[in-house]
Formats: C-alpha cells, sequence, structure tokens
C-alpha cells in the first residue's frame, strides 16, 4: 500500500487519555470505588484505627456501629463505671501503695501523735495554728450601741455573762418604779436598763 493512499486519509487513532491519579484513598465497602474522605472507628479493642468510607457507606456503617456489641449488661455497667475515672486504677481513700503497710484510716486521727509524727511540717504551719487555737481569743470590736449598753449598766467591754446578769437584776431592783415612788428620773433610768441588757442579749453577749 502506497503512503499517499486515500486508505490512509480514513484511518483514524484514538487518543490516549490520562486519568489523573486517585489522591484520596478507595472507600473500604466491599464493591465501592468511590474516593474514601470520612473515617468510621474500628471499633473495641481497637482505639486510634479507622475505616476510610464514601460518604453514603459512612452513614450506612454509622447506623448499625454498636461499640458495646457482644458485652453482658453486667460488662457494659462495669465498663461505664470505670470510665469515670479513664480507666485508670484507684484505691480508697487513705489506702495507696506507699501507706499499704500502714495503720488503717479509722486507727489513725489527724490529731493523734501517729499522724503529727508522720506529717512533715517543714514551714512550721501547723505548729502556728495550734499556738494560735492555745491563744485567748481576740475581744471583738464593740458597736457604738453595745458599748453604750456596757456603759449604761456600769460595765467594761470584758465583762462575762454572769456579771452582765448581775449589774442588770442590781439596776432593775434600784430603779423599779415600785421602789422610788413614781420618780420620772428613775423610771427613765429603769426602761434604758432594760433596752440595755435586750440588746446585749441579743448581741450573744448574755
Amino acid at each position: 500500500m502506497k503512503l499517499d493512499s486515500k486508505y490512509f486519509d480514513r484511518i483514524r487513532t484514538r487518543r490516549r487519555v490520562e486519568r489523573p491519579e486517585r489522591t484520596a484513598p478507595v472507600c473500604q465497602w466491599d464493591g465501592c470505588e468511590e474516593n474514601a474522605a470520612h473515617r468510621a472507628p474500628v471499633g473495641r479493642n481497637a482505639e486510634g484505627q479507622f475505616f476510610m468510607f464514601c460518604f453514603e457507606h459512612v452513614k450506612e456503617y454509622n447506623k448499625g456501629y454498636n461499640y458495646f456489641s457482644g458485652l453482658s449488661d453486667t460488662e457494659i455497667a462495669r465498663y461505664q463505671k470505670e470510665a469515670i475515672t479513664g480507666h485508670r486504677p484507684t484505691w480508697t481513700m487513705g489506702v495507696n501503695k506507699s501507706a499499704k503497710n500502714g495503720p488503717a484510716q479509722g486507727q489513725t486521727r489527724s490529731g493523734s501523735a501517729g499522724a503529727q509524727q508522720r506529717m512533715r511540717d517543714p514551714f512550721g504551719f501547723f505548729e502556728q495554728g495550734r499556738r494560735s487555737a492555745r491563744m485567748e481569743p481576740r475581744a471583738r470590736k464593740l458597736k457604738t450601741l453595745e458599748a453604750k449598753a456596757f456603759d449604761t449598766l456600769g460595765l467594761h467591754a470584758a465583762a462575762t455573762t454572769q456579771e452582765i446578769k448581775a449589774a442588770y437584776k442590781e439596776l432593775v431592783k434600784k430603779h423599779h418604779p415600785d421602789a422610788n415612788g413614781g420618780d420620772r428620773g428613775s423610771e427613765e433610768r429603769f426602761r434604758a436598763v432594760i433596752q440595755a441588757y435586750q440588746l446585749l442579749k441579743q448581741a450573744g453577749f448574755c
């Protein structure tokens, strides 16, 4: 056949079409060739491992996914309880590896000599607290009406409950209207004593 034959003009060649290389993984669902852009967990005891599915098949997979598949109700309840602590071992209060051979929690009180000997206090915080507890309580600052009430009864601010009651009884007996024949000045003093005592009583001094 000659090169300038008319038959050469009728022959057509197919162009080679280059398919772009697949950048995404193929869906792992059986028979699917779509791109897999969605992860799905493999299951229990395979944490951190995932299947790769396309959008349609990841929805299908998630519908039937059950993390607790194959476990009994008791095992599921135990798993949920352990999940509270992140599945890490826990100990009862006062019991750990370092104190395994020590006394039981119920046998030792925080204020006992044994507990104080075991507890280190390099900065003296607890010793300072014990010293403060032994000191006498500081006198509370009186309000204006409270100070006036003590003055009305003729007492100082550090007076005890017994002293307040004794002064009150004495002044009431002294300034009672029956004992003074209707003296107006004594009657005013009588009312002031009663009001002063009631105020101190409400404030907790007696």
